[in-house]
């Protein structure tokens, strides 16, 4: 069982799927870093000095900022930081349906294969092409030219 996980390991496919997890996940930071330094402050402040990292509503009591309340133990519903969440996914998804579209335009296009089936031109169902009498209505069937 050992030398059945090596393998697995060893195959491309795994090795690929690890890269790409790690990339995802530094990705992910830049993304985290992206909303919150760079998007979300010219956002808050076109919204009158508004931190959204800040954004809480205290369950018990009142607290000034969130760290006051997380300071205290306080149960908060920290709805800023989600919003920051949201952002940051709707970002990541963004950039993978680029990547996917990307990379789905540049793969060949598959070959189309030949027909393996035509309409009888007497009753108009499907046959197999190479049919010299059609099953349906038992016609005969002109002979295809090559």
């Amino acid at each position: 069982m050992l030398k059945e996980f090596k393998e697995f390991i060893a195959r491309g496919n795994m090795i690929d799927m690890a890269v790409g997890i790690i990339i995802g996940l530094a990705f992910g930071k830049i993304v985290t870093s992206l909303v919150a330094d760079v998007i979300m402050p010219p956002i808050g402040l076109a919204l009158g000095n508004l931190d959204f990292s800040n954004l809480f509503i205290p369950l018990r009591d009142a607290y000034p900022t969130l760290a006051a309340a997380k300071a205290a133990g306080a149960p908060t519903i920290n709805y800023g930081v989600f919003l920051n969440t949201i952002i940051e996914f709707l970002i990541i998804a963004f950039a993978v349906f680029l990547l996917v579209k990307t990379v789905n335009r540049l793969r060949p296009k598959p070959a189309e294969k030949p027909a393996d089936t035509k309409e009888c031109e007497y009753c108009i169902s499907s046959i197999p092409v190479k049919a010299a009498r059609c099953p349906h209505c038992t016609s005969e069937l002109k002979p295809r030219e090559a």
